[in-house]
């Protein structure tokens, strides 16, 4: 039931447009038809789009491994007024359907004058709560022992976060980089939000909604056109599980042993 829908894809791609009208439903091609591989590839702005994506996500993804890093240490670890309630509030962030923030967003990046530019795809994606709520849960595991031994000898708290604590987190931050890896190359809201009127700045989930559009012979869409575009965009994502599934697994395992 989860494989058919990708097999499907990749057969609709190498299909004819008049195919794929006859035999919608068929996963393999009758003739194999290169058009729609050729037209991604040579006749759109899909290499663009491609490079907005690895500019954005690798960025985004830094920035979100640093800073739900730092944040999840300072909540676990850290005791100041008002730690409850800044936990409170980012898990209460968890259960706002991002849609809802739509508005707000482009209205404070267009006042910050950030609307059309990588900037403005890329801060707001560079922290998210289930990042530091992840990381929180994982430092709370860790003994404090290592920690205080480093404090005795004279490190501060950020050398007792960066050279001893984060080394033991490193299953909590492969997950954090698989989870956002994901989630920023495959946001469609950001740059809807952001650079709809800059395709100079497209990336490949809104760059992909326009792909195959305004097709002749009386229908709307180039389906073959637009799956062999979707089976490129997901190649990246499905390497990068693969390589780190283990990891993934490992620390989602570790990050949730205790509430």
């Amino acid at each position: 039931m989860f494989i058919y829908p990708f097999v499907l894809s990749l057969g609709t791609s190498f299909k004819s447009r008049p195919e794929v009208a006859a035999h919608s439903t068929t996963p393999w091609p009758r003739s194999f038809d290169l058009r729609a591989w050729t037209d991604v590839l040579l006749h759109s702005d899909f290499p663009l789009w491609t490079f907005n994506s690895i500019l954005v996500t690798v960025t985004a993804t830094l920035g979100r491994v640093f800073i739900d890093s730092l944040a999840g240490y300072a909540l676990a670890r850290l005791q100041f007024r008002g730690r409850g309630i800044v936990f409170a509030g980012i898990i209460s962030v968890l259960a706002v359907p991002p849609i809802v923030l739509t508005v707000p967003r482009f209205l404070v990046l267009k006042e910050m004058s950030l609307l059309n530019s990588y900037t403005g795809m890329i801060l707001p994606l560079a922290v998210d709560a289930m990042g530091i709520f992840l990381m929180r849960q994982f430092f709370v595991e860790l003994p404090r022992e290592l920690e205080e031994a480093a404090r005795i000898d004279g490190a501060s708290i950020f050398q007792a976060y960066w050279h001893v604590v984060l080394p033991l987190a490193r299953p909590a931050l492969l997950t954090l980089t698989i989870l956002s890896f994901q989630g920023v190359w495959n946001e469609f809201l950001m740059p809807l939000i952001v650079v709809r009127a800059s395709p100079s700045h497209w990336t490949l989930p809104f760059g992909l909604s326009t792909l195959g559009r305004g097709g002749a012979g009386g229908q709307s869409f180039d389906y073959p056109v637009m799956m062999a575009g979707s089976i490129l965009t997901i190649i990246p994502v499905a390497i990068v599980f693969v390589i780190f599934q283990r990891y993934f697994v490992r620390g989602v395992a570790s990050s949730g042993v205790k509430g």
